[in-house]
């Protein structure tokens, strides 16, 4: 895979290796807690589709891949952010004409996702070891966002919605997808911190973003678009 063409913020380097960029700001590389070890990573997909979709969010993952495929199969020939890359199921979905770049702090996720993404014939494509709260990209880089079942996982959310604001132009959107406890019939354990949709909303709002819910039901998710307007 080529690198994308994505500018980087001054005093900031990006050390690619087997398709994984390490960054370094100063000459000293960043460190990421990563929130997944690489003992789960040859199993996290089965996991996903098998016991979480199922059992803890109550929704299917059939339906949850259709809904991403229309939200975001749409995009072509943009600069693609997105947020929490995770094993790549991305991949599966978005159009591979698109400029992708993607980060996460797992490095075993993310070495699954270079596979996903060559197999789906994506030649420009860079995937980041970083967090989405200090994201080393100029203002502006990108024309599009995807956050994928990450959000509730950042540590800081705000930080995150400012960080993405930032690096997206004016009139870019941002596709998501999210738990919500008002959708969580099951009460089951849900990790991370849980917004509803009244929160996301004021908090996307409140940074320049005009937030837009989907009328999709699949369990505990909640699927919205955030346009970025100032």
């Amino acid at each position: 895979m080529e690198s994308s063409e994505t500018g980087l913020l001054p005093g900031y380097r990006a050390v690619c290796k087997k398709g994984i960029s390490r960054v370094e700001l100063d000459g000293r590389r960043l460190s990421v807690r990563p929130w997944m070890g690489g003992g789960l990573a040859p199993f996290y997909d089965a996991i996903m589709e098998n016991s979480l979709f199922p059992g803890t969010f109550g929704a299917s993952y059939q339906v949850h891949m259709a809904t991403l495929a229309a939200m975001i199969g749409s995009i072509h020939e943009k600069r693609v952010l997105e947020l929490g890359t995770g094993s790549g199921s991305s991949a599966l979905v978005l159009p591979p004409d698109n400029r992708y770049v993607g980060v996460d702090t797992s490095e075993a996720l993310l070495r699954r996702a270079v596979g996903k993404f060559k197999r789906a014939a994506h030649t420009t494509c860079l995937l980041f070891l970083c967090s989405a709260e200090d994201l080393p990209f100029e203002s502006g880089s990108f024309d599009a966002a995807i956050c994928n079942l990450s959000l509730n996982f950042f540590g800081s959310i705000e930080t995150a919605v400012d960080e993405t604001a930032r690096v997206l132009v004016s009139g870019a959107k941002l596709v998501a997808s999210v738990p919500v406890p008002e959708r969580n019939g099951r009460h089951a354990t849900i990790r991370g911190r849980l917004l509803s949709e009244h929160e996301l909303r004021s908090l996307f709002e409140l940074r320049g973003f005009a937030f837009k819910p989907e009328p999709v039901r699949n369990g505990a998710l909640l699927y919205f678009s955030a346009t970025r307007t100032g």
